[in-house]
């Protein structure tokens, strides 16, 4: 069982900092104070899952940032991930990222590929993405071209959770075939895009 909890990087974008004199200082203070929930998360026996949509959300947060200026903030957030759950054995933790579930066209998203250096960089094992919506269902193919490290999970959404539309079983079988044929079955946990 898993318990989510907003990352850092997330509560520094929904609460503007007014006290540090930088970014970097505030996601720091920020990753000790959450450093305190995410122990008592794993503690409880709970496996953690780290919601982090501040890795994706580019359109929504930081519309005017290029993508390499992008990638600087995303690098930011990984670190003050990472310095939370230091205390915290990887195979304990989830990282969840996301572009929003929100019925918007999408069609400023960061893509993957621009990004899944980075997420990789994260401590937790299993990395779970959005892999089922129609702006994002094609990015299955960037694991073509980037293996995952010895000892992460996949988790892809092989579910679309931004539509009223029932996806036919047989739709979602052939995503769970495309990550297990690229990744192999052993590095694939099957999962839904969000919630």
């Amino acid at each position: 069982v898993f318990m989510t909890a907003v990352s850092p990087g997330t509560l520094a974008n929904f609460f503007p900092n007014r006290y540090y004199p930088t970014r970097a200082a505030y996601l720091e203070a920020m990753a000790e104070v959450m450093k305190r929930e995410y122990d008592a998360i794993v503690q409880a026996g709970f496996l953690l899952q780290l919601d982090c949509p501040d890795l994706a959300l580019r359109s929504t947060w930081f519309p005017d940032l290029s993508i390499p200026e992008f990638r600087t903030v995303v690098a930011q957030n990984i670190a003050a991930l990472n310095t939370a759950t230091r205390d915290i054995p990887p195979e304990r933790v989830r990282m969840h990222v996301c572009w929003g579930a929100g019925e918007t066209p999408h069609n400023h998203d960061v893509p993957l590929r621009d990004i899944v250096d980075l997420l990789l960089a994260a401590r937790p094992t299993a990395l779970s993405i959005v892999g089922a919506n129609g702006r994002h269902e094609h990015e299955w193919k960037v694991w073509q071209d980037v293996p995952l490290p010895a000892g992460k999970v996949l988790i892809p959404g092989v579910i679309d959770s931004t539509t009223n539309i029932v996806e036919h079983p047989e739709v979602v079988a052939e995503r769970i075939i495309r990550y297990t044929t690229v990744l192999g079955r052993e590095n694939i946990i099957a999962g839904v895009d969000c919630g």
